[in-house]
């Protein structure tokens, strides 16, 4: 839009350097060149608006195809993919009672998992297993609410057999990609929530927001 900006105010500029000049067709001219832009920023406003319209209903389609898949996981079909080129598939379910949010958590196997939904890291415990489960995801989508998350506050995480575990949020912090002291292995069954800090940023940066939850229960249990 900057460029559009730019050249609807340079039109009448040049339009009065040649009518100084003594050229007869300018105004003709000048008309051409206004009716011409206005086009063109009529074609590319309705570019920019399909291309908003395009990205929400994908977004709308994908989470539908995730809730599907996640429903084949629960079903007990292993490692059910979304779409046939999907480089991975739903493991948990993470829901907040309290806002009423739910993410479905995809196997952190590939690039594209956290474009669609948290991403489980792979080297980090089951959820409901001793050691701490990291769920990670983008701070614009899917982990924008973590800002709002309080201590006390209780997270519901599914794994695809059925069990349900409640865990309870004991506090956040922000720490450093490369210190920050979640240890993987071993201990009592925690959830680590990630993301990328400050939350009104989106240039990459070296901070990470943390929640920290410790497991309360297990359904069944």
């Amino acid at each position: 839009m900057a460029d559009g900006v730019t050249a609807s105010k340079s039109a009448p500029a040049l339009f009065r350097i040649r009518r100084r000049a003594g050229t007869a067709f300018a105004p003709r001219r000048s008309a051409v060149g206004g009716y011409a832009l206005a086009a063109c920023l009529t074609v590319f406003g309705f570019v920019l608006f399909v291309q908003g319209s395009f990205i929400p209903a994908k977004a709308v389609v994908a989470q539908f195809l995730l809730e599907r898949a996640w429903e084949r996981a629960l079903e007990g079909e292993t490692a059910p993919r979304a779409w046939p080129w999907a480089d991975s598939w739903p493991v948990a379910s993470v829901s907040f009672p309290r806002t009423g949010e739910r993410q479905i958590v995809l196997a952190e196997a590939g690039g594209e998992a956290m474009a669609f939904g948290p991403a489980h890291l792979s080297r980090s415990a089951r959820p409901g297993a001793p050691g701490v489960a990291v769920f990670a995801a983008h701070r614009d989508t899917h982990f924008r609410m973590l800002q709002h998350v309080e201590t006390g506050e209780r997270i519901l995480v599914q794994s695809p057999d059925g069990a349900e575990y409640a865990y309870i949020v004991t506090g956040m912090e922000v720490v450093r990609h490369d210190r920050s002291g979640i240890i993987v292995d071993g201990g009592p069954a925690r959830l680590a929530l990630v993301t990328c800090y400050p939350f009104n940023q989106t240039t990459p940066g070296p901070l990470r927001y943390v929640v920290w939850a410790e497991l309360e229960l297990a359904a069944g249990a």
